[in-house]
């Protein structure tokens, strides 16, 4: 008899429960709170891309004093992974597993990323706009993982075409990063070399702590190449472009949309990196997009840090969520991760300062199901660190 009385009281609560919003609420949300991690390099050798993960911040901020989401505040959890996947592994999961986030926001780098990228999975935990192009992580795709950057391979493959049929390029030489960013925008290039009927005249890995990089250059320079395609750090990619111009290697640099903050690069270089092509994802910092104004205005001239600087990294910490904002606004009030993932889905269309998004119900092979974005755009700085638009919108696929 007491056992059927507490099988019957467990049922009820059971079903009483499951009628109650709020008590069975779900992981990193609370009835006033939605919890949000990211991890992003403040130091060591990628801190250049270090203003992603603050931009995001002042985003959320922004978000929470004009409303919040459906009657909540989002509550960020920022840490320094200083680019470094062991460290980005541990606090992922001393976060994840001590205070508990509901998903996971942007999050900078290739090898950070796949080093947490099965433990979100296994947990079913949201990730939206990992802060890389490459395409481990749509491929094959996650139910939990929504890309925003556009592919890596894609803006390789867009930026050699351009060298080639535009400007007239035959002799392209590659540095790369020896990781799974490097790896990827190496792909990309030698599979439109190949398309072209041509091959590299050498391709020259780099190590992130690798700092004397005059060898690098010595073996780049030796090739005679007339295009330098760097997919490697900022300041690998500032040092190169430097001292080859001291060294008076003349030749056209090209190098991904990470080092298409040319305010920022032609401080660091000096002024070197004028004339350098990259490809890029986001409006430029000039921009008359009036989103992008209200951005500059209210986020960053409210929020950010006086020693901040308005630039793309900066507002790819904006781009990179602004995806998951609409997702959770459209998940509605009763929200749970399953909510969550379907209001993302059904993004269609959506346009904020980067690309067009769509995403897709999942499909294990369909990659652009999670890959929310398929063009880029190639630009050239000018002097003082402006902006000069080289194309239209081109396709990453």
């Amino acid at each position: 008899m007491k056992k059927r009385l507490l099988f019957v009281l467990f049922v009820s609560l059971t079903f009483m429960l499951s009628f109650t919003p709020g008590l069975l609420a779900e992981e990193g949300v609370t009835d006033t709170e939605i919890h949000i991690g990211q991890w992003g390099p403040q130091t060591g050798p990628a801190a250049a891309w270090g203003p992603v993960a603050r931009g995001t911040g002042d985003y959320f901020k922004w978000i929470n004093d004009n409303g919040g989401i459906n009657g909540r505040k989002l509550v960020y959890h920022m840490f320094d992974d200083g680019y470094n996947p062991a460290k980005t592994k541990a606090g992922v999961k001393e976060l994840q597993e001590g205070t508990g986030m509901f998903a996971w926001a942007a999050g900078v780098g290739t090898s950070p990323g796949l080093a947490v990228k099965d433990y979100l999975a296994k947990k079913n935990i949201p990730w939206v706009g990992p802060a890389t192009g490459s395409k481990e992580f749509v491929n094959p795709p996650q139910k939990n993982v929504f890309a925003v950057y556009p592919l890596y391979e894609g803006e390789a493959k867009a930026l050699v075409t351009y060298a080639i049929e535009t400007m007239g390029k035959k002799r392209i030489a590659i540095g790369y990063l020896n990781d799974g960013y490097g790896k990827n925008g190496l792909k990309g290039a030698l599979a439109s070399l190949k398309a072209h009927g041509m091959k590299s005249v050498v391709e020259v890995p780099f190590e992130a702590k690798d700092s004397d990089l005059k060898p690098h250059i010595m073996k780049l320079r030796q090739a005679k190449p007339d295009m330098v395609l760097l997919w490697v750090t900022p300041g690998q990619a500032a040092k190169v472009v430097g001292i080859s111009k001291a060294m008076k290697f003349d030749t056209q640099f090209m190098s991904t949309s990470t080092c298409s903050d040319f305010i920022f690069m032609s401080y660091i270089t000096k002024g070197a990196w004028e004339g350098v092509i990259t490809a890029t994802f986001g409006e430029v910092p000039d921009s008359k997009l009036p989103l992008m104004a209200k951005y500059k205005k209210e986020v960053f001239g409210k929020y950010a840090a006086k020693e901040e600087r308005w630039g793309i990294f900066y507002y790819a910490g904006i781009l990179f969520v602004e995806p998951m904002i609409e997702g959770l606004k459209n998940a509605g009030r009763d929200l749970t991760r399953e909510k969550f993932i379907t209001a993302m889905e059904n993004i269609k269309g959506f346009k904020g300062i980067g690309p067009e998004v769509n995403y897709a119900p999942y499909k294990k092979d369909d990659i652009y199901s999670r890959q929310g974005t398929s063009q880029t755009f190639l630009v050239q700085c000018l002097k003082d660190g402006k902006t000069k638009r080289l194309t239209g919108l081109l396709s990453t696929k």
